[in-house]
């Protein structure tokens, strides 16, 4: 079958975009194909620093006939339905219609529309300048003097071409033809700038890429990353270094060259003494290049590799020469960054925080050190750690955010600190939470574990949340610009994978009250120093639980105005955060393998906050679901919960008082004796295993009720006719719904 070759050929295309870009031209041209009735075998897009290419295989030569009958106005309907008919189902007359009974509505009139299908090649001169116009590039210019035009086409960079062709493998494809902004589609396309820019001419894709290699120029992006790949280890083996091998780098090199030639640099000694990651990010960061270690070592080496777009006649001398000059500026600047920097200490820096500003409604970064450091104080004992390094760590994290090697490199912001703390004689704990503080950054970071890191980084992206949250700036839908869902999960992570106890209520009361936040808030804010005095006994309502009357009555006593408006906020936030902890801890365990509903089921349960027992919980509730028990338990459970809802809708009442057990005893069956019996031991057993956070043994009380429940059922009408009895039957069944609540709220739990 027939096959589409597409090449819009341009200036240039930025490295980051040209996956992208690829993926779209593929989605929107099959897309467009499909919707038309074009299905095809298979597609592939492609894309260098000059063109965007597609390639569909196995197209229709055109699309398939279509035959429809339209049913149209009755025989002597009115004239101007008929007319309506008419030019509708583009018929000249009657006498292009048939006409059928019906035996309700009598004749009618029926038009048979026969449409032949339409060829490929004009269905995709229809399709594609739409495609390029209106191409979804991230940024996009017009250029010349059709640029002035309202409409003019947009591309990345000035488009040069573009190359059409489809047709059959046994034959010469044809050119299909169209115009975009005076671009006129053809077969014509370009080689490698320098090393073979003439025209030449192409058919089909199977002699596209064998020309355009011989025009030195490789089509696919994952083979000139392995080109790059395999050279720069050869290189590197052949002068005993090993490559430092740099994913997201070699991804963006492969998009800045059709050609690539790996070459090898070198630079002074004495720059080693630079920090590696500096070196590492300098040479990267200016030079796109590649840096080496010795394999014995594990030092950097003074060599780095670099990627050419030509072979060089000389071999590459002069291109190397001019990378070695401009690495050298680089370390040197960065050499005199790193000198200079330690020539101030990290808490003389602070000061200057103070006109950084974090965000306009919380305040500079210097009062942000302020909150984290007062935070990680207080968490240090949660998480064992020395309260005062906590302090000391946090009031030194951000300081080399000022330094001279962040300002210029504001990736080695943590690095530089650790850097710097450790040359000034800091605890290594200290130094290693500047570092550490702002991690996990994402799913695959690693997570700190040393208890005064834990601390920083947990008081860090607390405040960051609370803060956010107290100001109203939530993430909304995709939208996260301050990456709180980051910071939610990093909060996560920290504390189930080191196994800490943190009930987030209570950490989230105190931050939220340092927190600047809108109009409503000043009032609050102007007394901070009272809200961290209250002594903990009037404090304790609110850090265990705060409720709206419980922080009115609060602030009241301090004599704050808006009191009961304020308190309402602070409670909805928090709930609001609370909740969103929630969804982010959802995400996590979903990825471990865990069910949603079950996180919901025990987050139900008021005062489940404590992010550890939540995960165990959830653990101990899905193995038990998982067995026979668990599940007859939670198809009783179901029964009568529906049971309940019916009869409740139905009398207009609840039925949550205790079961008459005088009832249970003069007028009950004996398989509703044994369910209360049962349930009164299970309740209570699981209650206490709860308390003890004992979840499996929750669960091993539960399972006891399953034979109970399916012999109730089983013999016992719930709607007895008295009265009195089938009230007292529908509150054993409360009981029982309330029963598992001790563990989880079941009717969270799907499936």
């Amino acid at each position: 079958m027939p096959d589409l070759l597409l090449e819009l050929f341009s200036e240039e295309i930025p490295a980051r975009m040209q996956r992208r870009a690829a993926e779209d031209l593929k989605k929107l041209v099959t897309d467009a194909l499909v919707e038309r009735g074009f299905v095809y075998e298979g597609a592939k897009a492609f894309a260098t620093p000059r063109r965007l290419s597609l390639h569909i295989a196995g197209l229709p030569v055109k699309g398939q006939d279509v035959r429809e009958e339209r049913k149209g106005p009755r025989v002597g309907a009115p004239e101007a339905a008929v007319q309506g008919f008419l030019k509708g189902a583009g018929l000249a007359s009657l006498d292009q219609a048939k006409i059928e009974s019906d035996p309700k509505k009598g004749e009618f009139y029926v038009a048979v529309i026969e449409k032949p299908g339409r060829t490929t090649p004009d269905v995709l001169a229809e399709i594609l300048p739409q495609i390029v116009k209106n191409f979804p590039w991230p940024k996009s210019m017009r250029w010349g003097a059709a640029s002035k035009e309202p409409g003019s086409l947009r591309w990345v960079r000035p488009l040069q071409s573009i190359v059409c062709t489809f047709g059959p493998e046994t034959e010469d494809p044809e050119v299909v033809r169209f115009e975009v902004d005076g671009i006129a589609s053809g077969d014509v396309t370009y080689g490698h700038r320098f090393l073979a820019p003439g025209a030449f001419r192409v058919k089909r894709f199977d002699d596209y890429a064998p020309a355009l290699e011989r025009a030195k120029v490789v089509l696919e992006a994952d083979r000139r990353k392995d080109i790059i790949l395999h050279d720069a280890r050869d290189l590197a083996f052949a002068q005993g270094l090993e490559l430092v091998e740099d994913e997201g780098l070699l991804e963006e090199v492969a998009g800045l060259v059709e050609w690539p030639v790996v070459l090898m640099g070198s630079f002074d000694e004495a720059f080693l003494d630079i920090p590696p990651e500096v070196i590492r990010t300098t040479i990267r960061a200016n030079q796109k290049c590649f840096v080496l270690r010795d394999p014995k070592t594990g030092n950097l080496a003074n060599r780095f590799l670099l990627t050419s777009n030509l072979a060089a006649t000389d071999g590459g001398r002069t291109i190397v020469g001019g990378n070695e000059r401009v690495v050298r500026a680089r370390l040197s600047d960065a050499k005199f960054f790193w000198e200079t920097d330690q020539k101030v200490k990290l808490e003389d820096r602070l000061e200057k925080l103070k006109s950084i500003v974090f965000h306009e409604k919380l305040g500079t970064q210097y009062e942000r050190v302020e909150r984290i450091a007062a935070l990680a104080r207080e968490l240090a004992p949660i998480v064992g750690a020395d309260p005062a390094l906590a302090e000391r760590a946090a009031r030194l994290a951000k300081a080399d955010l000022v330094t001279e090697m962040v300002g210029e490199f504001p990736e080695l912001q943590g690095l530089m600190g650790r850097y710097y703390a450790t040359l000034q004689g800091e605890h290594p704990s200290v130094a290693a939470a500047i570092e550490e503080h702002y991690k996990p950054l994402g799913p695959s970071d690693r997570v700190p574990t040393d208890p005064v890191s834990v601390a920083v980084a947990l008081a860090d992206k607390i405040d960051t949340l609370v803060g956010f949250w107290a100001i109203d700036e939530k993430p909304t839908g995709s939208k996260d610009p301050y990456a709180l869902r980051r910071a939610a999960l990093g909060v996560i992570r920290l504390v189930l994978e080191n196994d800490l106890r943190l009930p987030l209520i209570q950490l989230l009361a105190k931050p939220f009250a340092r927190n600047a936040s809108d109009a409503l808030f000043e009032e609050f804010l102007k007394v901070r120093e009272l809200v961290d005095a209250i002594d903990h006994s009037a404090y304790s309502s609110v850090i265990k639980h705060p409720t709206v009357p419980e922080l009115t009555a609060i602030f009241q006593q301090r004599q704050l105005q808006n009191a009961e408006t304020l308190a309402h906020i602070m409670y909805s936030r928090g709930l609001d955060l609370l909740s969103f902890f929630a969804d982010r801890l959802k995400v996590y365990l979903r990825d471990q393998g865990a069910r949603h509903d079950l996180i919901d089921a025990v987050f139900a349960l008021e005062g489940q906050d404590d992010l550890l027992m939540v995960v165990r919980r959830v653990e101990a509730l899905g193995r038990f679901l998982d067995t026979e028990d668990g599940a007859n338990l939670l198809a009783g459970y179901r029964r009568a919960a529906n049971i309940l809802r019916i009869e409740e809708k139905k009398d207009g009442r609840s039925y949550d008082e205790a079961p008459d057990l005088g009832i249970v005893n003069a007028q009950g069956q004996i398989e509703e004796k044994g369910l209360v019996v049962a349930l009164d031991s299970a309740r209570r057993e699981a209650s206490d295993a709860v308390a003890n956070e004992d979840f499996e043994g929750a669960m091993r009380a539960l399972s006891r009720l399953r034979q109970p429940v399916d012999a109730f059922f089983d013999k016992v009408t719930v709607n007895a006719e008295d009265s009195a009895l089938r009230e007292n039957r529908l509150r054993l069944l409360n009981a029982l719904r309330d029963a598992t609540r001790a563990v989880a709220d079941f009717s969270r739990i799907e499936g």
